[in-house]
């Protein structure tokens, strides 16, 4: 454990001024975990700390036997818990949480923060969203009306629309991608932040279907409104 300049040692835990911690992760420590959370506590927010609880919860429930193993006493769970929130700062709360959830449904093992890590990097698909190069592909291929289509996901076609469906039909890779990518990404990070898109409006079919007239019934109706207006 570091200890700050000029300071005295202090033992693991709330010391005086601080909010008292007892099992909660809070968002400004005196004590310093590993040289991270330096340069970490800053930009830590009261989101992220609930993001730290919840995941903590998860691996309480998922990995019963193993995590009071690792966390036999509160002091090291909560030392475990900066040092976690140190770690994973620099992802949003939502791609934590998510990232907990799926570990706990594909390991066997109590993770750790190499896994963690590695789970929240990949970002599009812990939110089920295709990589922007397989997004713009959907989008230059799903056919009209596009509020029909079976989007992969909403953001794509969101994509798609503020792009200009025109614009990505007519004009060359090159010039199309980077505009479609910048809005993809965009509504990505909304979505990793937790916002739930607008789902686009699928164009009603008409009960009654066209009827192409023959070329004789075409000239006979051209006859008949030409007597009509008298031309």
């Amino acid at each position: 454990m570091k200890q700050a300049s000029n300071a005295s040692p202090t033992a693991a835990g709330p010391s005086k001024g601080e909010s008292r911690v007892e099992g909660k992760v809070e968002s400004k420590v005196e004590s310093k975990v590993e040289s991270q959370a330096d340069t970490a506590s800053d930009t830590r927010g009261p989101d992220h700390v609930d993001a730290i609880n919840k995941l903590f919860a998860e691996f309480e429930l998922a990995y019963h036997n193993q995590y009071y193993k690792a966390y036999a006493d509160e002091e090291r769970l909560i030392l475990a818990k900066k040092y976690w929130l140190s770690c994973l700062s620099g992802f949003s709360p939502q791609q934590i949480v998510a990232a907990a959830r799926k570990l706990v449904m594909s390991s066997d093992y109590l993770p750790t923060v190499a896994a963690m890590v590695r789970v929240c990097e990949s970002g599009f698909a812990l939110f089920d969203l295709p990589e922007p190069r397989e997004a713009y592909v959907e989008a230059c291929r799903a056919p009209t009306p596009k509020a029909n289509w079976q989007w992969s996901h909403q953001a794509v076609y969101q994509a798609g629309k503020l792009t200009g469906w025109h614009f990505l039909a007519s004009e060359p890779e090159d010039r199309v991608f980077p505009v479609f990518n910048r809005y993809y990404q965009q509504l990505c990070q909304r979505v990793m932040r937790g916002e739930t898109l607008q789902q686009p409006v699928p164009l009603a079919i008409s009960a009654k279907p066209l009827v192409v007239l023959s070329p004789a019934e075409q000239q006979q109706r051209l006859a008949t409104l030409r007597r009509e207006l008298d031309i």
